[in-house]
């Protein structure tokens, strides 16, 4: 009954989304990470056709507002988590890079990895993306709100826009790490 609830029904409509680390392990904890997110999101921009709306990079999962326009919202999202996983996982791996819990994020990556009939040796993000299609303006401002209220209420800022991974300095015309394409 749960995934029958939170499906994809209009690939191409705005959506909310959220995306979790397996085990809710806060691999966002490291600034390179982050990072790849959010090259990871330009490239879908440029190369994929999606509209980026609003963002936040927690510590352990990232919240969006996206909309697909060339390819379905599932391509889209297929692709981002499988360059953002083999990239971090890379990055995790990479022994010139400063890493001290690298052993144990491989470990327990590779945990995940074979509670799943796919074929990769390790898995980063969890399968449900709890997409919820953007069906009004109240329910828009509700998610936009939740997005951005995050780092408050894990205790991070005081104040929206002061969270740097976060699309609440572009709401408030602040300008931001990452052009997105506000909603009105």
């Amino acid at each position: 009954m749960f995934t029958e609830g939170f499906r994809i029904r209009d690939q191409f409509a705005t959506h909310f989304l959220t995306f979790t680390v397996e085990g809710w392990i806060d691999i966002f904890s490291r600034q390179r990470y982050r990072d790849i997110i959010l090259e990871s999101f330009k490239f879908c921009i440029a190369k994929k056709g999606l509209r980026l709306h609003a963002y936040v990079i927690m510590s352990n999962h990232v919240h969006v507002i996206w909309t697909a326009t060339e390819k379905s919202l599932s391509d889209v999202m297929r692709d981002f988590k499988t360059f953002t996983s083999k990239e971090i996982l890379r990055s995790i791996a990479d022994k010139g890079e400063v890493e001290s819990r690298r052993e144990w994020l491989l470990y327990m990556f590779e945990f995940f990895g074979k509670r799943t009939n796919a074929n990769d040796k390790y898995k980063l993000w969890s399968g449900n993306n709890h997409p919820e299609i953007i069906h009004s303006v109240d329910f828009m401002k509700t998610k936009l709100n939740y997005i951005h209220n995050n780092p408050i209420r894990a205790g991070i800022v005081q104040n929206a826009s002061d969270y740097l991974y976060s699309s609440a300095s572009n709401y408030e015309g602040k300008g931001g790490l990452i052009e997105v394409d506000l909603l009105n």
